[in-house]
């Protein structure tokens, strides 16, 4: 059986097809993604613009056509921050149902975050000790505590890097007192997660997908330039290398950052805000390094479809 998860994300939509072994397990049989945007301009009115409609059915177009090309048995859709807290997120479901037959299930922040678990914890061993995962959408992010017995805690908070860019609207290069705001907004943001750390001991932070995904090759460019990161699923990145990289970004504007070897073009505008967000977790973590994870949503749902989970 051939499988294609499709996670409608706030900036990126991805697609992976999977083929499902007699032994439960599946095999990756292409990974594509498409910057729909779909969050670009109207995420913090609660909308979706009419040009993020667009550019969200072409993506979708985009995706069956790679589907097309495979014998794909079923096509499972997952919308998450920027479709379920849209006023309009409903007509996208329905256009995309009415033009492409496609049945969208628009999940929960917890759903979400139970999905990331489930992508993880496929890669990462998790052990008695207790981890923080993070993930960093462009609505939200996901935050989970677990350890070898499952999840302890998690929430999704209304906070991606999209929607820290349309609050903050920084200058480019950021100034000082931007990534101050900054800062002040990831506080009360997330003070539930706080108060909660509080009572953890967090031995590791668990970056999965997106801004992780792209700091990592980015290190990975100057420490191994030999390394072939497609080939991974996992890097660990310690704190020097991560604030080396960190004070690039805010030094650059989106010009110098486009030139930086290994930069996804279609990060370039929300990394720097995605690195001052894993920055206040390193230090209020008092960790020496992190771990990025390039399994997520989608590798979990995999995981829980083919586990009956869903």
């Amino acid at each position: 059986m051939q499988i294609a998860i499709i996670d409608l994300g706030t900036n990126t939509f991805n697609l992976l097809i999977a083929r499902v072994d007699k032994n439960n397990s599946y095999t990756i049989l292409s990974e594509t993604k498409y910057p729909a945007k779909i969050g670009k301009g109207g995420i913090q009115k609660r909308t979706i613009t009419p040009e993020a409609f667009e550019r969200g059915l072409k993506a979708l177009q985009t995706h069956l056509d790679t589907i097309a090309q495979y014998e794909v048995d079923a096509i499972h859709c997952f919308a998450t921050s920027a479709i379920r807290s849209a006023e309009n997120g409903g007509d996208f479901v329905s256009k995309v149902k009415e033009k492409f037959n496609l049945d969208i299930q628009v999940i929960q922040g917890s759903q979400e975050a139970g999905l990331i678990y489930d992508g993880v914890k496929q890669v990462l061993p998790i052990g008695q000790e207790k981890v923080l995962i993070m993930d960093i959408g462009g609505g939200s992010t996901e935050f989970i505590i677990a350890n070898t017995d499952g999840v302890v805690w998690k929430h999704s908070f209304e906070l991606g890097a999209a929607r820290m860019l349309e609050l903050v609207k920084p200058s480019d290069p950021m100034q000082t007192e931007e990534i101050k705001h900054a800062e002040e907004i990831i506080a009360h943001k997330i003070a539930p997660l706080l108060q909660e750390l509080q009572h953890h001991q967090i031995s590791k932070l668990i970056g999965s997908s997106g801004s992780f995904d792209t700091m990592a090759a980015m290190i990975a460019a100057v420490e191994h330039p030999l390394l072939d990161m497609s080939k991974l699923t996992s890097y660990q990145i310690s704190k020097p290398h991560f604030e080396n990289l960190h004070r690039q970004y805010l030094q650059s504007s989106i010009q110098q950052r486009l030139k930086m070897k290994r930069m996804d073009p279609d990060r370039v505008e929300m990394i720097v805000l995605a690195s001052i967000f894993i920055k206040f977790m390193l230090d209020h973590l008092s960790l020496d390094e992190l771990f990025q994870c390039s399994y997520a949503l989608k590798e979990g749902a995999i995981y829980q479809i083919i586990n009956n989970k869903k």
